[in-house]
């Protein structure tokens, strides 16, 4: 399986991305340049933390707009799995393709630190190496992270069951303790939490890596050769 790390002008996670796909996962990864993107020849799109465009107007918003948007839009209509990660959801939210807005969060202050998931939907191409309501570690690094939607948006998530992760202890304000949502079609995931920072025990943590096992899961089972 072939994965795009798509790279803005302010990506400072992308290398985190890489390297979660290339040696903890053992696939092939390419870190891939806005500007020179070409993505239709890759299985899965990622799209990373930071500060694209040093957050200036809105988080993600200046990166909607990019020419690449357009080729993310195509892959996920196409039924690719595109994650967004912190930066990353914030870009997805910002071009339209996840519901809802980014606050800053309750205390305006910008956090880091480890939190516990609850995997809400463990049927996602996302999410279906855990455990229905398991509980999970994944670190946080965010200042504007209040996940913010109305109540008619609210109950439609959850009616579709596209309420991926919620937090155990709600750091930032977002509504119904959201860190994670899909789109209804479910192959585009967006989180606040860095499951790439979480991937292999040296660094104290693995839960992160069954997400990117799930995507490659997905994969295999519908693109496996058969006799």
């Amino acid at each position: 399986m072939k994965f795009a790390v798509v790279v803005f002008p302010g990506s400072n996670c992308d290398r985190d991305m890489y390297f979660a796909v290339k040696d903890a996962l053992g696939e092939e990864a390419d870190l891939v340049w806005y500007q020179e993107a070409e993505l239709s020849s890759y299985d899965a799109v990622l799209l990373p933390g930071g500060f694209s465009y040093g957050d200036y107007l809105r988080s993600g918003a200046i990166a909607s707009t990019s020419d690449v948007i357009g080729q993310i839009r195509e892959a996920a209509e196409a039924g690719k799995p595109v994650l967004g990660v912190c930066n990353g959801f914030q870009i997805l939210l910002e071009m339209g393709l996840l519901p809802g807005a980014m606050l800053s969060n309750k205390h305006l202050k910008f956090m880091c630190h480890f939190e516990t998931l609850k995997v809400e939907n463990a049927e996602t191409m996302f999410t279906r190496e855990y455990e229905p309501q398991e509980k999970i570690s994944i670190p946080i690094a965010h200042g504007d992270g209040n996940y913010y939607c109305d109540e008619a948006t609210y109950q439609e998530l959850k009616d579709n069951r596209q309420i991926a992760f919620t937090y155990e202890n709600n750091p930032n304000g977002s509504v119904g303790d959201i860190a994670g949502i899909t789109n209804k079609a479910g192959n585009v995931l967006g989180m606040m939490p860095h499951p790439e920072r979480a991937v292999e025990a040296l660094v104290g943590n693995e839960d992160g890596l069954r997400l990117f096992q799930s995507i490659l899961t997905h994969w295999r089972n519908n693109h496996a050769i058969k006799a």
